[in-house]
C-alpha cells in the first residue's frame, strides 16, 4: 500500500506545472490525506488479520456462535443409534375350523423400532418397541409392547454389567430373531410352545467374553404359574409390572471355537429357574411351585451348508397345584439344514449380493411329556411338523420366504397343513 501511494504522489508532481508555486499548498494538503489514508488501510489490514485468526482457532475449538450451534447438533445426532424390523406374512390353511370357517389371513405380524443412546463410551443404552398384527384396541389380538429397555455399563470384555428390561438368554433364536437371521416365515414351533420366544423380562445382570467363550449371568423378574396350561409356559410371561416375589436366574454360555469365512460354529447352553408364585403388580396368586429350563442349541456353516438346533427339557415341580392339564415334564427340539443354491454368476448389478437356500426343518414338542401321577396325557399335544422352503435375500437386510407345513400329532386328527408366505426386513 506505501507503494501505491508513493506512485500516486510521483503521477502527481509530474503532471503538475512547471510553475507550482501557486499549488504548493494544494500539494501539501493531497500528500497529508494520502499518508493518513495509507497508515487506516494498514491499521484495517492488521484488524483483519487478528479477525481471520480468532475465527481460524474458534473453529477448531468449536467456540465460534456459528459452529459451535452446528457442532453441537452433529455431537448429539451421533450419541444416537436408530433402527428395526418388520415382517409380512400370509398364511393359508388347508381346511377350515370346527366352525366351518377359513383361517387364510394376511398379517403384518411385527413392526419394531430401535432407539439407542451412548451416554458415554462405555455406558449405553438399548430399547426395542413392537406393534404386533397392526392394530392395537380392546377387541383386537394385536399388542404394543416395550420388549427391551436396558443399559449396558461397558467395564471390561469379562465382566460388564446389564440393568432394565431385557431379553431372556435362553435359546438363540430368542435373542436373535429378526426375519433376516432365520429360515421359514414363521418361527421355529420349538420357539413357540417350548421356549416362548419373544420372552423378556426385567432385571439386572452380567455379561462378557474370555477367549471363545461368551457368558450370561441374569437375576429376572419370575413366571406367573397360574398363567401355565396344558399348551405350555407361554401364557406365563409378565409383560407389565411383574411381581418380585418368587424371582428367577438364568445362566447361558456360548462357545464358537470356527469363525472363519468356509467354517462357522457356535455351541450354547442355558439354564434357567423360577419360582411360580408371581404375578402383574404383585398380584401373586399364591403357588408353591417352581419350573427349571435346560436348554442347547447349535449353528454349524461349511461353505453352502447351514446347520441349526435346539433342545429343552422343562420340569415343573408341584404341578398338580397348578392348572388341569399342567405336566410335570415339557419336552421338544428342532433340527434344520439349508443349502445355498444362488449361483455366483447371478451375483451381478442389483443382484449383487444377493442369495437363496433351500431348507427342509423338523419340529418335535410335547407340552404334556410327563404328567402328574394320575392324569393322561393329550396325545394331541404331541407334536411332529415339517417345514420346507425356499429363503431369497435380494440383499442381505431383505428377505422373501415361501414355505409348506406338514403338521403331524399323536391324535387320530392331525392339524391342517399350512401354506405360508412373506417378506421382511431389517434396518
Amino acid at each position: 500500500m506505501k507503494k501505491l501511494a508513493a506512485l500516486t504522489m510521483a503521477l502527481t508532481l509530474a503532471a503538475a506545472p512547471a510553475v507550482a508555486g501557486e499549488y504548493d499548498d494544494r500539494l501539501s494538503t493531497l500528500e497529508t490525506t494520502v499518508e493518513k489514508l495509507v497508515d487506516a488501510l494498514d491499521e484495517k489490514n492488521k484488524d483483519l488479520a487478528e479477525m481471520e485468526e480468532r475465527m481460524t482457532a474458534a473453529s477448531s475449538t468449536g467456540d465460534s456462535t456459528g459452529d459451535s450451534g452446528a457442532s453441537t447438533l452433529s455431537n448429539a445426532f451421533s450419541k444416537f443409534s436408530f433402527g428395526g424390523y418388520g415382517e409380512v406374512h400370509a398364511n393359508i390353511v388347508e381346511g377350515d375350523d370346527a366352525n366351518g370357517d377359513s383361517n387364510d389371513q394376511f398379517d403384518i405380524h411385527r413392526f419394531v423400532a430401535y432407539i439407542g443412546y451412548d451416554f458415554a463410551d462405555w455406558i449405553k443404552f438399548t430399547s426395542e418397541i413392537e406393534i404386533e398384527h397392526a392394530m392395537v384396541s380392546s377387541g383386537d389380538s394385536g399388542e404394543l409392547e416395550l420388549e427391551q429397555a436396558y443399559l449396558d455399563f461397558l467395564l471390561a470384555d469379562y465382566a460388564n454389567i446389564r440393568v432394565g428390561r431385557t431379553l431372556v438368554p435362553v435359546g438363540r433364536l430368542n435373542q436373535v430373531h429378526e426375519p433376516t437371521t432365520f429360515n421359514g416365515v414363521e418361527r421355529p414351533n420349538f420357539y413357540k410352545y417350548v421356549i416362548p420366544t419373544t420372552w423378556w423380562s426385567d432385571g439386572a445382570g452380567l455379561f462378557g467374553s474370555v477367549g471363545d467363550v461368551s457368558y450370561q449371568l441374569a437375576f429376572l423378574g419370575g413366571l406367573d404359574g397360574s398363567e401355565i396350561s396344558s399348551s405350555g409356559i407361554r401364557g406365563s410371561r409378565l409383560k407389565e409390572r411383574p411381581s418380585l416375589n418368587d424371582p428367577a436366574y438364568v445362566i447361558r454360555l456360548d462357545y464358537t471355537p470356527f469363525a472363519e469365512r468356509d467354517l462357522q460354529m457356535r455351541v450354547g447352553a442355558s439354564h434357567y429357574y423360577s419360582g411360580l408364585n408371581n404375578g402383574n403388580k404383585g398380584d401373586d396368586p399364591d403357588l408353591v411351585a417352581d419350573l427349571s429350563i435346560c436348554e442347547a442349541d447349535f449353528d454349524f456353516s461349511y461353505k453352502n451348508l447351514d446347520l441349526a438346533g435346539a433342545v429343552a427339557l422343562e420340569k415343573i415341580n408341584n404341578a398338580e397345584n397348578l392348572a388341569a392339564g399342567v405336566a410335570e415334564e415339557i419336552f421338544g427340539y428342532y433340527l434344520e439344514a439349508a443349502y445355498h443354491v444362488f449361483p455366483d454368476s447371478w451375483r451381478t448389478g442389483k443382484l449383487s449380493k444377493a442369495d437363496a437356500a433351500l431348507f427342509v426343518r423338523y419340529d418335535e414338542y410335547d407340552t404334556q411329556y410327563d404328567m402328574p401321577t394320575g392324569v393322561l396325557a393329550d396325545p394331541s399335544k404331541d407334536r411332529h411338523d415339517w417345514t420346507m422352503g425356499i429363503t431369497f435375500h435380494p440383499t442381505p437386510n431383505v428377505v422373501v420366504k415361501a414355505d409348506y407345513q406338514v403338521l403331524k400329532s399323536e391324535a387320530d386328527t392331525d392339524p391342517d397343513n399350512t401354506i405360508n408366505f412373506g417378506i421382511g426386513w431389517q434396518f
